[in-house]
């Protein structure tokens, strides 16, 4: 159900992009902060109604993230109870890709 940085960048660098849907699913406020240039924000908040938009897309690969990996595996189980299989949490978030990954991305 998680994967770690290191597999989401290899991905990134591997898989095309058409296939592969990252979604940062924090506030507006913590996007703002912060973000992995190539995902689109759907906050927590407005999850469940806005995943209806990626129906015709459950064969793609979802990767979703927060800030530390709790709310990215909630989202996580909302997709995977629609269908979505290829949906996978971020492990320890845009803190541990920060960490890990990419220093230049800020950490709060």
């Amino acid at each position: 159900m998680e994967i770690t940085p290191a597999k989401l960048k290899e991905w990134l660098d591997e898989i095309d992009s058409s296939l592969l849907n990252i979604i940062d699913c924090r506030e507006q406020d913590e996007w703002e902060i912060c973000h992995i240039k190539e995902a689109t924000l759907i906050p927590l908040s407005v999850f469940t109604e806005s995943i209806n938009k990626f129906k015709d897309s459950k064969s793609m690969t979802f990767v979703i993230y927060c800030h530390h990996g709790i709310r990215s595996l909630h989202a996580t189980h909302q997709m995977r109870s629609k269908g979505f299989k290829n949906t996978y949490s971020l492990a320890g978030g845009i803190e541990r890709w920060s960490y890990d990954i990419d220093p230049t991305i800020a950490r709060y």
